[in-house]
């Protein structure tokens, strides 16, 4: 089973083309013009054992808002497509990752419902061009887009960019382990029968 997607979205704000792979080494690409947003793409292709190509051109004359949010819809894309009807995966992933003097933690259910809580008291500003209020942002349109259940929680923390760096990182991490494959699951993991509709 090949659990890959390739997704293009094209809008007046933003292109965006992205090729997944779930059952990845790290492998790939990320271009957005956000440097900040490169990054921690990185550390979620590393982390989350994901092969990840991403290229965006976008409107960052307007600021990065787009390109981080269309990012996000695309890469929720990406995993709704790569992971099918859902069967034989661990479906529930947690994590908790420290960063220097930031920790956060990420609990997420590839449930079919997209949901997003967010709690993080975020220094105001930004990073390069990367608002920091632009971490909500990702995380809800992926949430929203790949229909997964996703509670993002910076528990403690004083530097912005260690913050966001840990909960991307927990992100990657509990990801990994949801989207996984568990050899003792002989279907879809859910007492419905369904994780798709």
């Amino acid at each position: 089973m090949t659990r890959t997607a390739e997704i293009s979205r094209k809008t007046k704000e933003t292109d965006v083309r992205l090729t997944l792979g779930l059952d990845g080494s790290g492998a790939g690409t990320r271009e957005t013009g956000v440097g900040f947003l490169d990054h921690m793409l990185d550390l979620l292709s590393r982390h989350g054992r994901l092969d990840l190509f991403v290229d965006v051109k976008g409107d960052l004359e307007t600021g990065a808002h787009h390109t981080v949010e269309d990012t996000g819809i695309v890469l929720g894309q990406a995993l709704d497509q790569a992971l099918g009807d859902r069967s034989g995966i661990h479906r529930y992933g947690h994590a908790v990752v420290p960063m220097d003097e930031a920790r956060a933690a990420v609990a997420l259910d590839l449930s079919g419902r997209p949901f997003l809580a967010f709690e993080a008291d975020l220094p105001p500003g930004g990073t390069g061009n990367f608002d920091h209020e632009l971490t909500e942002e990702f995380f809800r349109a992926v949430s929203s887009a790949a229909r997964m259940t996703l509670h993002v929680t910076v528990e403690t923390g004083t530097n912005a960019h260690h913050m966001i760096e840990a909960a991307f990182k927990a992100f990657a991490r509990a990801l990994r382990e949801a989207v996984s494959i568990d050899p003792t699951e002989k279907g879809v993991p859910s007492t419905k029968g369904t994780l798709t509709s």
